[in-house]
Parts: structure tokens; sequence; C-alpha cells
């Protein structure tokens, strides 16, 4: 019998964005992953236009055993080509503030600015860059470099349900990754939506817990990408009267609130 191999299916704006992000999942490198495509999607950039990219993804043997071996024919590994060519001939619009920072983060921060610069410019974006430093979350993690983009009718870059503005980060993480070798955790967001939106979410997490506790029963909340499921699931992690579970599949997961016995 043949061995079974960890596998995801991921659906996103292009094939390279799904073999980033099931890489990603997996915890391994694009080159460890066999590739089948199960719809090739639109040609949109970042999702805009047409249906999105469905792929298989396969944890090769050799990766399976910890170690890879790269492979002649490998499907499409990384976008970072594409893009990442000449980051550095691009100057960033804004300088940033880097109150006691070495070198090495004057020149990371500064590959991030580089490289979102020459994305936008790819998709025919204009908008202003500004970047700063945040505090790390654990004595053995980076510091993420946060970038927030300015300009007239960015709407564009967020799309349904910051499912562009995900995909947008994801890409620079994985091209300021390759040219810096190693990770640097970057958050990205479009005239201050991502605060708006976690806002909003966190409300709404109350109000249907009190909703579940008043009517005694689950109460389940609309289809939400994994980033918006685990903010609910955050904010009501210590409510004493209800609990929460993540139900369904893939573009269809969804949060329930539970009203504890």
């Amino acid at each position: 019998m043949s061995e079974q191999r960890p596998s995801v299916e991921i659906i996103a704006p292009t094939i390279d964005e799904a073999l980033a992000r099931g890489a990603a999942e997996l915890g391994v490198a694009p080159e460890a992953l066999e590739v089948q495509v199960l719809d090739e999607g639109g040609k949109g950039l970042f999702g805009l236009g047409l249906r999105q990219a469905r792929v298989r993804l396969t944890l090769k043997g050799e990766a399976a055993l910890g170690t890879v071996a790269p492979k002649g024919a490998a499907a499409p590994r990384t976008v970072a080509p594409k893009v990442a060519a000449a980051p550095r001939t691009v100057a960033p619009k804004v300088a940033s503030a880097l109150p006691e920072t070495s070198d090495d983060d004057d020149e990371a921060l500064r590959v991030a600015e580089d490289t979102l610069h020459e994305l936008l410019e790819r998709m025919g974006v204009d908008a202003t860059i500004r970047s700063r430093w945040g505090e790390p979350t654990g004595d053995d993690t980076p510091r993420p470099a946060f970038i927030d983009l300015h300009g007239s009718d960015l709407s564009i870059l967020i799309g349904h349900r910051g499912e562009t503005l995900s995909a947008l980060q994801y890409i620079t993480r994985l091209i300021v990754g390759k040219e810096l070798q190693r990770p640097l955790p970057i958050v990205l967001d479009v005239e201050g939506y991502r605060a708006r939106r976690e806002g909003q979410l966190r409300q709404l997490a109350q109000r249907m817990a009190a909703q579940a506790i008043e009517r005694g029963r689950t109460m389940t909340l609309e289809p939400m990408p994994a980033n918006e499921r685990r903010i609910i699931h955050i904010e009501l992690r210590d409510h004493a009267q209800v609990t929460t579970e993540s139900i369904g599949e893939g573009d269809h997961r969804k949060v329930t609130i539970i009203p504890r016995p």
C-alpha cells in the first residue's frame, strides 16, 4: 500500500499564489511540493477579474522524510522571479521612520518598500507608501514591518473581504524573504482598512455571542477567510458563556458561537 503523504487543496488568484500559500501552510519550500492544477483560473493579477486558480499540493516523498531534493520538471515555484529582478532600483516614495534601527533594519525595510513599489507599478496603481517597525510578539520572533498604502480610490487593492490585500501582502512577504534570505513579517494595510475591519469583526463577535446566550442556541456566522475567523476566536476565547468552533471546508468555512452548558 502506498504511503499517505500530506496534501492540501488551495484556491488563490493565481497558481503561483496557491503554491505559495500551500507551502506556507505545510511549512515547506515550494519546490518540496507536487502540484496538480485543478483549475487554471483567469489571468487577472492578484485575483482582479476572472475566476481564481485551484490546485492540489502534495508533499514530495523526500520532503516527507525531512529532506527535499529539487526535481527538474517542477511546477511554478514562486512569483518572485517575475517581479523581484531589480527591486533595488525603485526608490521608495516616502522615507521610513526608523528610530533606533540598525543598518540591517534599514536595508530590510527599504527592500520591502522597493518590492511593494514595483508590484504596484506593475498593477498600474499609484499609491504612497509609509512604513514603520512594530513590536515583536515574542522573545524569539522578529519585529513586523507595518506598511500602509495611501492614495485616491485604492479599493482595488482590498478586494472582496480583503482577499486581494491578503494576496498582495503574501506575495510581498515571499519576494522580500527571498531577497533578504530570511523571513520578514510584513503587515500590509490600505487606508486603515485592516483596523476598521478588525473592529467590525470584534463588535460582530460580541453581538452574536449575546444572541447565542439570549436564544440558548448556536449562532453561525457567514463564511470568512482564516485571518478573520481568527479574530472572532480570539475575541471570544475568554468569554465565560460561549465557545467558538470553525466548521465547513475551504471558502465555505465559518465560525459557530456555542452557548456553554
